[in-house]
């Protein structure tokens, strides 16, 4: 089969991008060896970022730049205004809210630059406030970023797409031909259910599959050395807690990052990011989950966590390598002859990284290939788990007390 572009993993990037391509006409097919957004983009809290958290330093930052326009793309898709359509994603929160905790730095940070943002916060009364943040110390502010299911966004994006997309076993029934040029002529897929084989032969080859782009270069004999993962160990509660979706600022930080959702029994559900993510990565699960439950009860007074359960996964940022280490600024994107690997950062940028590799794709003056057909016995990948429906393992708010540690 000759194809336009054969892309690798089906995350946002990889989905959002297969639509692009189908819609202007291109041959595209999406192969995925797990569940579609099984990496970085269920495991992501949902948060559409117009970039204020990049400014709490007090500049203007590239970050803050490349991410100031997103929301109205997102927003305008979400409303089923403008390709694609994501009119069916369900949306958590239409917006955040942004609280500090009592510091001097935390109070510098709440006024910090937002020259230039499409986005900003606005100051809400008392009477507005949430029960949840009305002890908290000073302001509380509003900022129009809106909080989505990545489940529901995964299921939107690939529901127009059943037939171009496909599960493979990609260390059995996976095989490069590449020729001395280091072009990538043919890949060679078997069929895990029936064994069968199938040859495609595309005229690009775009990696978007996160952590899984290091084995995909390994396998066309590209090194795995341009990318670089960076880690986050999130903290989960459930059980009856309010909704609450947001950011608490300490100095240039954000201390935690909340996003809130309904698991298949009807509790609630709060994801844990920010500070508490990025330092927890050294503990493990016992240990972040007390210092989780400390900081918590530190950054929103009065609120009852005692009858909450907890649980905690690991989730590793794949990014392209920067000298520092330190996250990108923008979308990544790598071409290599006919191979282009790719990185969109963060969540709110796959539309960016999608619209780069289609200019890549139309500036080749590749034209549109024979229609796609792949047999109806290829078994197609289903959407990944949320992180709280994937957990196996609930801790209850005495085993990981101060109360428990003294009675062992």
């Amino acid at each position: 089969m000759q194809l336009d572009t054969l892309i690798f993993g089906g995350g946002a990037a990889g989905l959002w991008l297969l639509d692009e391509l189908s819609r202007s006409g291109y041959s595209a097919l999406l192969l995925e060896a797990g569940d579609l957004g099984g990496g970085q983009t269920v495991a992501s809290q949902g948060i559409l970022h117009g970039g204020f958290k990049y400014t709490l330093g007090g500049l203007f930052t590239r970050s803050a730049a490349s991410i100031r326009d997103m929301p109205t793309i997102w927003r305008e898709s979400l409303r089923g205004r403008q390709d694609p359509d994501l009119s069916g994603t369900r949306i958590r929160s239409e917006a955040c809210y942004l609280w500090r905790s009592d510091s001097v730095s935390s109070r510098l940070g709440m006024v910090a630059a937002q020259v230039g943002l499409r986005v900003v916060p606005r100051t809400v009364s008392d009477a507005e406030k949430p029960e949840v943040l009305a002890r908290c110390p000073g302001s509380v502010a509003l900022l129009d970023e809106q909080v989505i299911s990545p489940a529901s966004l995964l299921s939107c994006l690939a529901a127009p797409h059943q037939t171009r997309i496909l599960r493979i076993d990609a260390d059995a029934g996976l095989t490069f031909e590449v020729d001395p040029s280091r072009r990538v002529r043919r890949v060679r897929l078997t069929n895990p259910v029936t064994g069968d084989v199938m040859e495609l032969s595309p005229k690009q080859v775009v990696f978007t599959a996160g952590a899984g782009n290091a084995v995909l270069r390994q396998k066309i004999g590209r090194t795995a050395s341009v990318m670089q993962r960076r880690a986050l160990h999130m903290v989960m509660l459930r059980g009856q807690l309010p909704q609450l979706n947001g950011h608490c600022v300490d100095g240039a930080a954000t201390r935690a990052t909340i996003t809130s959702d309904v698991d298949s029994s009807g509790r609630t559900v709060w994801q844990v990011g920010g500070q508490i993510a990025e330092y927890g990565v050294s503990m493990n699960e016992p240990a972040i989950i007390e210092w989780a439950r400390s900081e918590l009860e530190s950054v929103l007074p009065g609120l009852d966590l005692s009858q909450a359960e907890w649980g905690a996964y690991r989730v590793d940022r794949a990014e392209r390598i920067t000298a520092t280490g330190r996250r990108p600024e923008t979308a990544q994107i790598l071409r290599e002859e006919n191979v282009v690997t790719a990185w969109p950062t963060k969540l709110v940028l796959a539309p960016q990284l999608a619209e780069k590799i289609s200019s890549i794709v139309r500036g080749a003056g590749q034209g549109s290939s024979s229609e796609v057909s792949i047999p109806g016995d290829w078994p197609r990948p289903k959407i990944a788990p949320s992180p709280w429906e994937a957990c196996s393992r609930w801790y209850d708010s005495f085993e990981n007390s101060s109360e428990r540690r003294k009675a062992a």
